[in-house]
């Protein structure tokens, strides 16, 4: 089975395949820091792959991308260029959510993970983990709404507070952020930082994988999940 992942929620992009033969299964993967320039790199870093691993494109069995949330633009092109592809192939397409995959790395962490996206305009795309599972919902939020969700999800955990890890490129971004709130407005619990971690696309292979993908297909039909409107989309609105 030869699968490849792509992940362009940010300016890093990054893809990897998942290769079979005979002693077993190969994994390749490539980081781009891209920039604005994924449309420009993304073809060639999938093409530089395949011809190391010895493939071409037919021999694919299946393609995974995230699915959001994370860069507009991003997730357009890395969506264009997976449903692309699996028609072209073929092949089954299905995404797996972003902060899912910047969360899974820390599954072991014996506290509340919160993986992070700069979302702009004083905000940040963020979900809260536990134990490899989901706390709630992606959210669209300030660090003070984000520093209010932490809190909630510790008050089970009251008498023995829970440490939180802030991940992803944005984790020192809202770390900071949420030291700068008042004292009665922070989580009452360590916040410690697991810095910033680029190349999800070899999770997204992972979790695929785990989750039965191509034999279990799902999404052919779905698009990004942008969280938020696009600026376009919000100044057609107050048009109106």
């Amino acid at each position: 089975m030869n699968l490849l992942a792509i992940d362009t929620a940010t300016e890093k992009f990054s893809v990897a395949l998942s290769s079979g033969n005979p002693a077993g299964t190969d994994t390749r993967l490539l980081t781009v820091d891209a920039g604005l320039r994924h449309s420009e790199l993304l073809m060639d870093s999938i093409d530089i792959l395949l011809k190391t691993a010895g493939l071409k494109p037919e021999q694919l069995s299946g393609v995974v991308c995230t699915g959001g949330p994370g860069s507009f633009t991003g997730l357009r092109i890395g969506f264009a260029l997976a449903k692309g592809l699996a028609l072209a192939l073929d092949i089954p397409f299905t995404a797996i959510p972003t902060l899912d995959c910047m969360a899974r790395p820390f599954s072991f962490w014996p506290g509340i993970v919160a993986p992070v996206i700069d979302a702009k305009k004083g905000a940040f795309f963020c979900a809260l983990f536990r134990d490899g599972g989901r706390l709630g919902p992606d959210m669209d939020a300030s660090p003070a709404e984000i520093a209010a969700a932490i809190t909630n999800a510790l008050l089970p955990a009251a008498h023995s507070p829970l440490p939180i890890l802030l991940v992803g490129p944005a984790a020192q971004m809202l770390y900071e952020k949420i030291k700068e709130l008042p004292a009665e407005k922070q989580p009452a619990s360590d916040i410690k930082l697991g810095g910033p971690r680029w190349g999800d696309a070899q999770t997204l292979l992972e979790i695929a994988i785990e989750k039965n993908f191509p034999e279990n297909k799902s999404g052919f039909f779905a698009g990004p999940e942008y969280i938020r409107k696009s600026d376009a989309e919000l100044s057609a609105a107050s048009r109106k």
